[in-house]
């Protein structure tokens, strides 16, 4: 079992990444594998809506000069993808909704690849418009067709400066909620066919 993370945060390491490394630790006592991907450095162009990958149905977008293509592959061999992100003027990043927005269009137009999988959204804030941020992302789960889990508030941390989302003791908490109800998810998931 196996759960990608994609960090949209232009900070490899900030808050984004230490939320969730924080639910990854759950995933990993329960012997998940967990990978991040870190679009930090990354030019992702948005999508064009060419409908070129829908007519070849190979899995893959036609923009092939970006990191997509490889995220892409990275959620078709997992069990669960986290997408994180900072809150950028109550939004993803820019990064991040390319991303979604370009692997969404293809899983949609290739018999709804991601289909069962399991999605869950992160984000870090410094203040207010997160829950906009979670939306965007969960609305990309939703309609892939993904089982997105619950957990004891809203998946979020608060903190500024990097580092300072450790200091929120309620968004750690929900991490650790998120990390157990994924853990739950997947490993009874895998008990079923697809």
């Amino acid at each position: 079992m196996k759960v990608v993370a994609f960090n949209g945060s232009p900070r490899k390491d900030g808050n984004t990444a230490m939320l969730i490394r924080r639910v990854f630790q759950k995933l990993e006592a329960a012997g998940i594998e967990c990978e991040m991907v870190s679009l930090a450095g990354h030019l992702i162009r948005g999508c064009t809506a060419c409908s070129i990958c829908r007519k070849r149905k190979d899995r893959r977008c036609a923009i092939g000069t970006d990191v997509v293509n490889y995220c892409i592959q990275k959620m078709l061999d997992a069990d669960g993808i986290i997408i994180g992100s900072p809150t950028y003027f109550a939004g993803p990043t820019a990064e991040t909704k390319a991303l979604i927005d370009r692997v969404g269009y293809v899983a949609r137009g290739n018999d709804n690849m991601l289909r069962r999988k399991v999605g869950a959204a992160v984000t870090a804030v410094r203040r207010a418009g997160s829950i906009n941020v979670l939306n965007v992302i969960n609305a990309f789960f939703l309609a892939n067709e993904m089982i997105v889990p619950g957990s004891s508030y809203w998946n979020l941390g608060i903190g500024r400066e990097v580092g300072s989302v450790e200091a929120d003791e309620e968004g750690m908490r929900t991490m650790d909620t998120l990390g157990e109800n994924m853990v739950w998810l997947i490993t009874n998931l895998a008990g079923t066919a697809r």
